[in-house]
């Protein structure tokens, strides 16, 4: 049974950086398109970077020169560096994979049939 774990969530103040990670079993990073969602309280599930079998990356405008997605094949790990982190990136973040090339539109959830629990990340101000 494919299973990713996230970790890495915490409470941090704003401006300063957390790093995810995800660690997939049954599942070769390498092989899938993997990516990073969030959903804050009250809102539905957003796309946050998206990560391809050859490294292609996309991100979330409300990320972009913030976050960066990347993986490490041989640990079969999946990272999300979050540096100047705002309140409004409060959420819980999901880690994701899609077997195969990434699907033409980065963040339609039903192209991930692999999901992880969750890790929260708390942002105070």
């Amino acid at each position: 049974q494919v299973q990713l774990v996230e970790s890495g969530g915490g409470s941090v103040q704003a401006g300063g950086s957390l790093r995810l990670s995800c660690t997939g079993s049954r599942l070769t990073v390498s092989s899938y398109c993997l990516g990073w969602f969030r959903q804050a309280p009250g809102k539905e599930r957003e796309g946050v970077a998206r990560i391809g079998r050859y490294g292609s990356t996309s991100y979330a405008d409300s990320v972009k020169g913030r976050f960066t997605i990347s993986k490490d094949n041989a640990k079969n790990t999946l990272y999300l560096q979050m540096n100047s982190l705002k309140p409004e990136d409060t959420a819980i973040y999901y880690c994701a994979a899609e077997p195969g090339a990434c699907s033409y539109d980065p963040f339609r959830e039903r192209d991930f049939p692999y999901w992880g629990q969750g890790t929260q990340v708390t942002v105070s101000s």
